[in-house]
């Protein structure tokens, strides 16, 4: 069951979720929409090596924006950290965004339930596309879990995005043994 913009008031109150800022105008009939941090990152490398820790650039966004290029795999983050304490995250792009030809994330559009950071952002275009931070860049939607949770993400010692963040965190893959 996705959570109405009443139950997610309700969850925000009894800080089951936490959103920091919280800005009311965000919250829509079942989402909370989500903006672009000024931080974004790409990769050193051109060949990234699953079984090693590849190194990101960090830079920020200028105040007349950033053009993304394609062919390119950019790292940017939300200005909202987040926390999920009874229910599952998922972070969806805008339709606003989509329709810019921008994908905000890869395969990682799900969080657990415990997730307390800010989400990183797997971002790709179509076609070169000018951004800004503080746009609104995406929405959340929570769904609401059954059942007794037994390991919350952010208790779990082999979570590896649990170090909170104001920038985007690279991937931790070479973290898994494989």
């Amino acid at each position: 069951m996705i959570l109405s913009d009443t139950e997610i008031r309700k969850y925000l109150n009894s800080g089951e979720i936490v959103i920091e800022p919280f800005r009311p105008e965000c919250l829509g009939t079942n989402s909370y929409d989500v903006h672009l941090s000024k931080h974004l990152a790409v990769y050193k490398d051109e060949i990234l090596d699953a079984r090693k820790h590849n190194e990101v650039e960090h830079f920020e966004i200028p105040e007349a924006g950033f053009v993304l290029l394609p062919g390119k795999l950019y790292l940017g983050v939300t200005e909202e950290y987040t926390e999920t304490h009874n229910c599952v995250p998922f972070l969806e792009g805008k339709s606003s965004v989509g329709r810019l030809g921008i994908d905000i994330h890869a395969t990682a559009g799900k969080g657990d339930v415990g997730f307390c950071n800010t989400w990183t952002l797997e971002i790709s275009v179509t076609q070169p596309v000018r951004i800004y931070a503080g746009m609104p860049i995406g929405q959340l939607i929570y769904f609401k879990v059954e059942g007794e949770i037994e390991n919350y993400y952010h208790s779990k010692s082999s979570a590896k995005y649990n170090k909170r963040s104001t920038r985007p965190v690279e991937s931790m893959m070479w973290k898994n043994k494989f």
